[in-house]
C-alpha cells in the first residue's frame, strides 16, 4: 500500500459495515504518517486495477497491530482477507514481530468469526482503555 492507494482504499473502508475510522488517524495525513512507519507490512488487492481489500498493520518494535482490514462487499469469500492477513503476518515476521493484536468491534460479527477462523483468539483477561489527546470525530461504516 502507498499513499496514492489512499481514496480506493477509504471508499473500501467506507462500503464495508462495522469499522471505526476517525477523522485523524483515518484521513490521508494519518494513513501517509503510518506507512511512512511501515513501509513493508501494508497491503492492498487488487482485481482490474481496482483496490478490492486492504490492510494496514505494523509495529513498535515488540508487537505487531492489524488496523482496518477490509474487502469491499462485492469481492468478498474468495479468499482476499486471509491473503492479505497472510502477508502482514509474514511482513511483520520479517521484521522480527512474533506475536500481533488486533482490535474488533464486538458487535462486527462477521468480522469476529472472520478472525476467530484465521486463529486469532478473543482475551477475556483485558480490558481495552484509549484516551484522544485531541478533539476526533469518529466514523463508524
Amino acid at each position: 500500500m502507498t499513499p496514492d492507494d489512499y481514496d480506493a482504499v477509504h471508499a473500501c473502508w467506507m462500503a464495508c459495515t462495522g469499522m471505526g475510522l476517525n477523522t485523524i488517524d483515518d484521513s490521508r495525513e494519518g494513513i501517509t504518517r503510518y506507512l511512512t512507519r511501515n513501509p513493508n507490512t501494508c497491503f492492498v488487492s487488487e482485481h482490474d486495477r481496482t483496490i478490492t481489500g486492504a490492510i494496514l498493520a505494523g509495529h513498535d518494535g515488540r508487537r505487531g497491530y492489524i488496523y482496518h482490514t477490509a474487502v469491499n462487499p462485492a469481492h468478498r469469500h474468495q479468499g482476499i482477507g486471509t491473503a492479505l492477513v497472510n502477508a502482514a503476518l509474514h511482513a511483520l515476521a520479517n521484521e522480527g514481530i512474533i506475536k500481533v493484536a488486533l482490535v474488533v468491534f464486538s458487535r462486527n460479527d462477521a468480522g469476529n468469526a472472520f478472525w476467530e477462523r484465521l486463529g486469532f483468539t478473543a482475551r477475556g483477561d483485558l480490558t481495552y482503555r484509549n484516551k484522544a489527546l485531541c478533539s476526533i470525530t469518529r466514523i463508524d461504516t
